[in-house]
């Protein structure tokens, strides 16, 4: 029996452009860790433990990973820690390595950065705690963001995962086109692994037209011992578990649709 031949389709020649790509490609995420801690006392060590663990120092060095996860060159990095909480941290990067000094350069580079913000905060009602990331990864020229999406989200703990991605801007090919995007897209999905897609509801709201796509990501299950902060499993009964399970529930979905349900 003579095996099948497969014919592979041919791919799209490269645009030969007329100078430098300037398509500015913008990924924002919003991720949300959520966890239940039913005394006050629990919800403060939470938030405490929450700005320890991503304080800027760790938030710079994920940063940094991603620079190099998208083949980028890091010409400044700025990172503060806030009072009571909170961090923040800014990357300027380059597609190519450059000279600091050049002044022509720093004026580019407001449009590639990388940049983090951490907002943890607890509902003395519920007994929910939130902690909730902003990234946004923004690049000028070849260098994709979307490179970096399976190792931010391995990053944190991922419960809910919000996704935007824009491409702006037009670059001109040599006979004067213009191009308004300079790759294939149809969905963020395709740019995650599947490992993690297999654990997420996805939720995809695009407008091809505009190059502009958005996916939500919320947890399918998870293991409710490691939700509870500063509480045991073993002491909670029951109907205690089967509530805050539902309130944990709750929280996500409304987090998910951006709207209040419950």
């Amino acid at each position: 029996m003579c095996a099948k031949k497969v014919t592979r389709p041919r791919r799209k020649p490269k645009i030969k452009l007329r100078g430098f790509n300037n398509l500015t490609k913008t990924l924002s995420f919003n991720i949300y860790d959520v966890c239940y801690a039913k005394r006050p006392e629990a919800r403060d060590e939470y938030l405490q433990y929450i700005d320890e663990e991503y304080n800027a120092e760790r938030l710079t060095r994920i940063l940094t990973e991603v620079v190099d996860i998208i083949g980028a060159n890091v010409l400044n990095i700025a990172s503060q820690d806030y009072d009571p909480m909170g961090a923040s941290v800014t990357v300027l990067i380059a597609e190519e390595p450059v000279e600091p000094k050049s002044e022509q350069v720093l004026a580019h580079l407001d449009k590639s950065h990388i940049c983090v913000h951490t907002y943890p905060e607890t509902d003395n009602k519920l007994g929910i705690s939130t902690f909730r990331v902003d990234i946004d990864v923004s690049t000028c020229g070849k260098i994709s963001p979307l490179k970096a999406l399976n190792h931010l989200i391995d990053s944190f703990e991922s419960d809910i995962v919000l996704i935007d991605y824009k491409v702006r801007g037009f670059t001109r090919d040599v006979k004067g086109k213009k191009h308004y995007i300079d790759h294939r897209i149809h969905s963020i999905q395709q740019y995650i692994r599947k490992t993690i897609l297999e654990k997420y509801q996805c939720v995809d709201i695009n407008i091809f037209q505009e190059n502009l796509f958005h996916t939500k990501m919320l947890l399918n299950d998870f293991n409710l011992e490691k939700y509870l902060f500063s509480t045991t499993y073993e002491d909670l009964s029951d109907n205690e578990l089967a509530e805050i399970r539902l309130k944990l529930e709750q929280e996500m979905t409304e987090i998910f649709y951006s709207k209040n349900i419950y």
